[in-house]
């Protein structure tokens, strides 16, 4: 299993008091029960860890004109807005609820260039809730394909308390490319200008870099 850089330090960490804990617990602990307990625990917390910070290979289409899903989840809201902040313009938004056991690097969801990016700090409400979009921690971060703009936010939830969001503006990149995660649980939102063609709905499950989760016209924006 493939160990994504980003938590990469985390399980090191970890597996180090992992190994601390065994230690003491065969040299101090009394009685069989309390030794498979406490080594029990420490097997399960360290699948936990281990599969939550995996970064399996995925292949994204060879399509033009695409938007892959730049998270693993379950798709919790498809809605039209106003996006007043980088679209300007009629928007369609599409959200994807991370839980623990989903994979949780992000991906971009279409090439071109970065040339938006904010951190804004907030609440950790339950990531699900639209609201949270408003009110959490999160990243905003606009990519430009040839007049072609789409908005996505990292959003931070109630377990979740970092995201990683390795961006830089002017940043040339590439549908499917990792770019961060979000530790432990969370949310990401994507919104493309209206007349984009979404291909999923809610309660849809998605993959980063590979579900396609829209289609557009390039000409859309002449």
């Amino acid at each position: 299993m493939v160990i994504s850089n980003y938590g990469r330090g985390v399980v090191l960490k970890y597996i180090f008091i992992a190994v601390i804990i065994v230690i003491f617990t065969v040299a101090f602990a009394e009685g069989t029960a309390i030794r498979y307990s406490v080594f029990a625990l420490v097997a399960v917390l360290s699948v936990f860890v281990i599969s939550f910070f995996r970064d399996p290979e995925r292949k994204t289409p060879n399509e033009n004109n695409i938007v892959v899903s730049p998270a693993d989840g379950k798709i919790v809201l498809v809605k039209d807005l106003f996006d007043s902040e980088y679209l300007q313009k009629d928007a369609v938004q599409v959200s994807i609820f991370m839980s623990p056991l989903n994979v949780h690097v992000n991906r971009f969801p279409v090439s071109g260039t970065v040339d938006y990016f904010k951190h804004i700090g907030g609440a950790h409400l339950v990531a699900f809730e639209d609201k949270s979009s408003e009110l959490n921690e999160r990243t905003h971060i606009g990519v430009e394909n040839r007049g072609y703009r789409v908005l996505f936010k990292q959003i931070a939830g109630t377990v979740a308390r970092r995201i990683v969001a390795d961006i830089e503006i002017g940043q040339k990149v590439t549908a499917g490319e990792r770019f961060g995660m979000i530790k432990f649980g969370s949310r990401v939102d994507v919104i493309m200008p209206k007349g984009t063609e979404v291909c999923v709905k809610s309660s849809d499950h998605v993959l980063a870099g590979e579900t396609v989760i829209a289609r557009y016209n390039p000409l859309m924006n002449s």
